[in-house]
């Protein structure tokens, strides 16, 4: 076996403008996600994180007040006109002019607001008769006249008109009560709408402050998961030997795996085939020495016993003299093809396998270290220019403008400091509001209180058949009261209808000029006319192409839509083109095409060796043992015992005892050498047997496994001749297009957060929403709600007052008499007649 190799080369031609080009993906990008499919030539990319979204506060739902809808469907009636944009269009686009064109803008407002102007000709009307008509009706009745005289004419009806006044009167009096009831609710609805405003704001300011603080965060996130990307990358390079290595050996493996096995066995079993061979010439050597130890006894034995045969003393020996003459004991035993075999286990041994094996393992252990050696240079100068596109990616963040966020995140700081130094003197404002709301809650009250006292003390005091001036004390109390309550209504009703004038006017054109533009979306069409906000103009200051008005950025907002959708920054950046990777990939993989990776040849198997081993191989099948089992069947079928016994009987032929004692000491030696044989010399055959038997199996497994070796060594040699530079080539193409992969998936990722999860502005939309339903849904609303009910108050004073002088002369005591009989008799007077002669 011989190792050889050639001088190692790596040529990377071009590499520095392939990295280049690839990191050029990162710097383009600042964005990136969906995994590739990994290889393992290089750990997984791991996915990246979803951008961090802040947590808001909850805002309050838009719930209608309890008189919303009336209110909505009065003012609906007051002001039925569409939303002036036209007149509001003017005033704000040509301020210049507005003094030129004041009469034809206040006739155009006019005729808007006429609605209203009628109801405030209402309201003034009512305020300015009220006090005439209780100043002549009070100076009336003390000229005795308007019910001043205290006289009741007694009629028929007069139960019955007491009746029908006072139930009228009652209903009058529960619709006030149900007014002033509305009133004390409106206003704790007032209160609670400014308390609920502030604690609303400040959800909405800091909603908008933890949105516009997530914008940074959240680029900052992009940012960095382009340098955990780069540093992934870096990682990777300065790993590349083990991982491009551990490939390459990978890829070897299936093959090269079972030539090494096989190699491996083959040196096992040679071993073990040593080890057999050493016991076979041990057992070997013990029999033969034994064997020739038995020899020398038989051959003194034999030449004893001829001796005395052939003395003439001997009676009838010369008739055993041929047969002790042809008695022979053949103790030689050879293997002819043990030498050979030995021979060729010899020239095995001496190739050292162990040595050849640890050679082999050696080199391809060796690959990772070589990949890492011979692109130095290359790693080196990849990780500068992933430093070089590092720091240009830091320099991102410079580019956008964070700083107006922070200038806007301290503005409304500022608004905020602002909200809570004026929060004391609102709430103080509101206090007193609160108190001047609840005074003249209380003295509408205080009308309805006097009215419900004369309606249960007068008819409770009341009794029909008594005399006007003599009705009782607690009659005369209830229709006192109710003279009060016209009183306090001439009193304070023209007083409160100034109060619902103004707050009419204030709460209602708040209304239809503002909540209910806004919620019908006619506000949002006039904020997107052009020239109506010329200090918002998107499209100039970031030079798009579109026109990108405030209702369109509500709407986004509205449906939480990403910055990137909201500020139409497609039309400024194609993500798309920058983050297209596979236009990098061309030009990546030419210059790739130009790598060539060239590892040293190696020669697993030298042809003298494998030329050494078929011999190994052949030997072992030549191995022939049956020289031995006709040693031992010859040794078997020797039989010394029945010459022994012709010796014992020629020995008790014998008249001389000299004979007869050595021919009975020769039978015994014979019986002795025949003990041997059969008790040392036959087991030790066995024993050689069972050993050439083992030995014969063991070799021919090597036959097997050198026929295995030679096959799997030729196959992977040819894999290696054939394969290795396209394995080479192949895996390394494999660790460039993992490398992009990352560099992919980051853009991916990107892409994806930039479009679809980078500043979405649901919080700004909500914000607005919480002003709307702030001012709206509970200030204005509540607002109305009070006048509403005030002015129903007032107007129902009005038929309060009538119903309830009328009532109280049913009550009062009267200080002249009346009386009315039902039994008066008439008798019909006779008419005249005329009579014509």
């Amino acid at each position: 076996m011989g190792l050889h190799e050639s001088v190692s080369s790596w040529r990377w031609q071009g590499s520095g403008g392939a990295f280049r080009a690839a990191v050029g993906v990162l710097l383009l990008g600042l964005s990136l996600a969906q995994s590739v499919p990994p290889h393992t030539a290089c750990p997984a990319a791991a996915a990246p994180q979803s951008v961090p979204q802040p947590q808001y506060q909850d805002m309050e739902k838009d719930v209608m007040g309890f008189l919303s809808g009336f209110v909505h469907s009065f003012l609906q009636t007051v002001q039925p006109n569409a939303f002036p944009k036209d007149l509001i269009m003017n005033i704000v686009q040509y301020p210049d002019q507005l003094l030129e064109s004041k009469q034809g803008n206040l006739r155009e407002f006019l005729v808007y607001d006429v609605g209203f102007l009628v109801c405030t000709a209402i309201g003034v009307l009512y305020i300015v008769l009220m006090p005439i008509v209780g100043f002549l009706l009070a100076c009336c009745r003390c000229c005795g006249n308007c019910g001043g005289n205290m006289y009741q004419k007694q009629t028929s009806s007069t139960n019955c008109h007491r009746r029908s006044i006072y139930w009228t009167a009652f209903g009058t009096t529960a619709i006030i009560l149900a007014g002033n009831v509305c009133m004390f609710m409106s206003n704790t609805d007032i209160k609670v709408s400014v308390e609920q405003s502030q604690v609303e704001l400040n959800k909405s300011i800091n909603n908008i402050h933890s949105y516009l603080t997530s914008v940074p965060q959240q680029i900052d996130k992009v940012v960095n998961e382009s340098y955990r990307t780069v540093e992934e990358v870096s990682r990777n390079l300065d790993a590349i030997g083990p991982q491009l290595g551990k490939e390459i050996k990978a890829q070897f493996k299936g093959t090269l795996d079972p030539a090494l096995s096989s190699v491996r066995l083959l040196d096992q079993e040679t071993i073990n085939t040593s080890l057999g061979l050493s016991q076979l010439n041990s057992s070997l050597t013990q029999l033969q020495s034994s064997m020739e130890r038995l020899q020398d006894n038989f051959t003194a034995i034999k030449d004893r016993m001829l001796q005395t045969i052939s003395n003439a003393s001997c009676v009838g020996c010369i008739n055993l003299k041929p047969e002790l003459e042809e008695l022979t004991l053949d103790t030689s035993i050879t293997i002819p093809s043990l030498s050979e075999f030995e021979s060729a286990m010899d020239e095995v041994n001496k190739t050292n396998l162990p040595s050849k094996i640890k050679e082999m393992e050696d080199y391809f252990d060796s690959i990772p270290q070589r990949v890492t050696n011979e692109t130095k240079g290359i790693v080196q100068s990849s990780k500068q220019l992933l430093g070089n596109i590092k720091t240009q990616i830091s320099q991102v963040t410079n580019d956008i403008p964070l700083s107006s966020l922070t200038d806007l995140m301290g503005s409304l700081d500022q608004v905020q400091s602002q909200m809570f130094k004026y929060t004391p003197e609102i709430e103080r404002a509101e206090e007193i509001r609160w108190a001047v709301a609840v005074a003249l809650c209380c003295a509408v009250l205080l009308v309805v209180v006097c009215y419900l006292l004369g309606l249960v003390l007068g008819p409770l005091g009341l009794s029909p058949k008594d005399d006007p001036t003599e009705r009782s004390c607690t009659a005369d109390c209830g229709g006192t009261f109710l003279m009060m309550g016209a009183g306090f209504s001439f009193l304070f009703s023209w007083l409160f209808m100034i109060v619902v004038t103004l707050l009419f006017l204030l709460g209602g054109n708040l209304y239809t000029l503002i909540c209910r533009p806004w919620n019908n979306g006619q506000l949002l069409e006039l904020l997107a006319t052009p020239g109506i906000t010329p200090w918002f103009d998107l499209r100039q200051s970031l030079g798009l192409k579109t026109n990108i008005t405030i209702p369109d950025i509500y709407r986004d907002c509205k449906q939480n839509q990403p910055l990137w959708t909201t500020l139409h920054l497609y039309e400024l950046i194609n993500l798309d083109d920058l983050l297209n990777v596979s236009k990098y990939t061309e030009q990546i993989q030419q210059e790739f095409e130009n790598t060539v990776i060239t590892l040293p040849s190696v020669t697993l198997l030298s042809p003298e060796l494998q030329k050494q081993l078929s011999s190994f191989s052949n030997k072992a099948s030549n191995l022939d043992s049956t020289a031995v089992t006709e040693k031992m069947n010859k040794v078997s079928s020797i039989n010394l015992n029945t010459t022994a016994d012709k010796l014992d009987l020629l020995a008790a032929a014998q008249s001389n005892n000299g004979i007869k004692k050595e021919l009975i000491n020769e039978a015994r030696d014979l019986r002795q050498i025949q003990a041997d044989i059969e008790t040392i010399i036959i087991p030790q055959l066995e024993n050689l047997n069972s050993t050439i038997k083992s030995f014969r199996s063991i070799a021919d497994q090597i036959n097997g496994t050198v026929g295995e070796v030679l096959s799997n060594v030729g196959t992977a040699q040819d894999f290696l001749n054939t394969n290795t530079t396209q394995i080479v080539r192949t895996e390394s193409r494999k660790f460039l297009d993992c490398q992009l992969g990352y560099f992919i998936v980051y853009a991916d990722w990107a892409n994806l957060t930039i479009t679809q999860q980078v500043g979405r502005c649901g919080p700004v939309a909500g914000a607005v929403d919480s002003v709307d339903n702030i001012l709206c849904s509970h200030l204005v609303d509540s607002l109305n709600a009070f006048w509403f009910s005030l002015g129903w108050c007032m107007i129902f004073f009005i038929p309060g007052i009538i119903f309830s002088m009328k009532l109280a002369k049913y009550y009062r005591r009267m200080k002249c008499s009346d009386a009315f009989d039902d039994h008066l008799i008439m008798n019909p007077i006779p008419r005249a007649q005329m009579k014509f002669t």
